[in-house]
């Protein structure tokens, strides 16, 4: 008679669950190949590799992220903190980030700090818990508790959507002044003089384009504190209907505005046109960040393309680098910003 086939690799008696010592079993290699293997990573022979899947695949294994934690310091997953999830702008980005993560083997953990400092904090102290292989964090603004965690946490990190002279502060972004002073400029150069900037929000980015909006203005000896509105209120549509009426009304001189942001912007588009203002020739009206829809408008929106899904990508391949103690070529990485010039200036 021909031998009996070998028993079924046992499982755990508690759980009943496939280990990863059960797959290893199954293949023939060792549980380090097996790990290695399930992550994706290309040091592993591609012969054991399908092996390892096969077996994988065969026993139904499901890997314990818990147990990968504990095992080796830190997590599959990386940590993504953003202010919000309701911009396309950080929809676009974590995207990129997802994609070039996933396929080296790491998960995104996403945190919503609604624009918080304090938030912000707590919600890093929570994904720290959770042993990250990573960080990524929209800005470089942090409080000082926050600063002090990510430096003792011993987890890489890479800042997004913003640009640092720190050397120990690895980040990926753009110059938010330079982009808030070029399309600044881009009006000026249109024969505009009373250029107003409408702002939400006030985030530190937001706060950055009003610097360059105001750089702009004072080479050019035009500067008028009058024509700069910050309303600290969430950016939205409806909110950039109701300044630019309120700012027709109280600076009816006004022929141009800088909207901080397309949502913003296209809101103030609808307004005008409710109004009968004529856009461009009675008023010039830019925007920032490109978003959906901004080609559409009557007439097409003239604002800021910001590179959020090339940020996204880039600063997932820095962290992955310092992910395996790889030294990046820069520290920081400037990925510009263009304007799109349309009709609306």
């Amino acid at each position: 008679m021909p031998p009996a086939p070998p028993p079924p690799p046992s499982r755990p008696r508690a759980t009943g669950r496939v280990t990863l010592a059960d797959v290893a079993a199954l293949a023939g290699v060792s549980p380090i190949t097996v790990s290695r293997a399930l992550r994706g990573e290309r040091t592993v022979d591609p012969v054991l590799a399908a092996r390892v899947k096969e077996a994988a695949q065969q026993l139904r294994y499901v890997p314990d992220p818990a147990a990968r934690a504990l095992a080796s310091r830190h997590g599959s997953h990386v940590a993504v903190l953003i202010p919000m999830l309701s911009n396309a702008l950080f929809v676009d980005l974590l995207e990129a980030v997802q994609r070039t993560l996933r396929p080296a083997g790491y998960q995104t953990l996403i945190g919503i700090t609604h624009y918080s400092p304090d938030e912000e904090e707590q919600l890093l102290r929570e994904q720290l818990q959770h042993r990250p292989a990573g960080l990524l964090v929209t800005g470089i603004d942090q409080n000082a508790a926050t600063r002090e965690l990510m430096a003792h946490s011993g987890v890489p990190c890479v800042h997004l959507m913003e640009l640092s002279t720190d050397p120990a502060q690895y980040c990926v972004g753009f110059s938010q002044r330079d982009a808030g002073e070029a399309i600044t400029r881009h009006l000026l150069d249109r024969g505009r003089r009373r250029i107003a900037f409408v702002a939400a929000q006030l985030d530190p980015r937001t706060l950055q384009r009003a610097e360059g909006y105001r750089r702009a203005l004072r080479a050019a000896g035009l500067y008028d504190p009058a024509l700069e509105w910050l309303d600290p209120r969430p950016s939205s549509m409806a909110l950039g209907g109701e300044l630019l009426e309120r700012l027709l009304r109280e600076q009816p001189g006004c022929d141009a505005v800088f909207f901080c942001n397309d949502d913003l912007a296209q809101g103030g588009l609808l307004a005008a046109l409710r109004l009968g203002v004529a856009v461009p020739q009675r008023l010039a009206v830019a925007g920032f960040n490109d978003l959906s829809g901004s080609d559409q408008m009557l007439p097409p929106l003239t604002t800021v393309a910001t590179p959020r899904g090339a940020i996204g990508e880039a600063s997932a391949q820095m962290l992955l680098s310092l992910m395996r103690g790889d030294t990046p070529a820069r520290h920081s990485v400037d990925l510009g910003f263009e304007l799109r010039l349309r009709a609306s200036t």
